[in-house]
């Protein structure tokens, strides 16, 4: 398969999903050619806000490879993925996506996810509606050297 018909994939899944009830998402991840996971957002479904089509699809893929770096992948999605699917990509080691519809096409149906990106740009304390506080344990304790140890383990 090449990217027009992984794409088309994609957005046959967001279709599917849009017709069940559920919002017009979906995501391939896609290694050496082959479909290894795919992913529909299941928001409304779950009640969980994050179950978006390519985390979804992600953790498929990481437990069909049986490893989450899953960096000689590509992602194929049928919406331009919201800034936590990216970071989410970032981590997992994506660096490829594709996508059908932009953040454009899906603002005049409020699915746009533009002025979130935008806001996220700007350090979490300095966000509107966001209350970010670092706090102190009680224990004084180095929780990162700890993890380490047992990792030597």
């Amino acid at each position: 398969m090449d990217d027009q018909l992984f794409i088309q994939k994609a957005v046959d899944l967001a279709l599917e999903n849009a017709k069940s009830g559920g919002r017009p998402f979906a995501a391939l991840v896609v290694r050496n050619g082959e479909i290894i996971a795919t992913g529909v957002n299941q928001i409304k479904l779950t009640n969980d806000p994050t179950a978006h089509a390519e985390l979804l699809a992600l953790r498929e893929a990481g437990k069909t490879l049986g490893n989450p770096n899953l960096e000689d992948c590509i992602v194929y999605a049928s919406g331009q993925p919201c800034p936590m699917c990216l970071a989410a990509m970032r981590m997992a080691g994506i660096n490829q996506v594709r996508y059908a519809f932009s953040n454009p096409d899906a603002e005049p149906f409020s699915l746009s996810t533009a002025n979130l990106a935008e806001m996220l740009r700007m350090p979490p304390e300095k966000q509107e509606g966001l209350i970010f506080k670092q706090i102190t344990p009680l224990q004084n304790l180095d929780l990162y050297k700890l993890w380490q140890s047992y990792q030597e383990k």
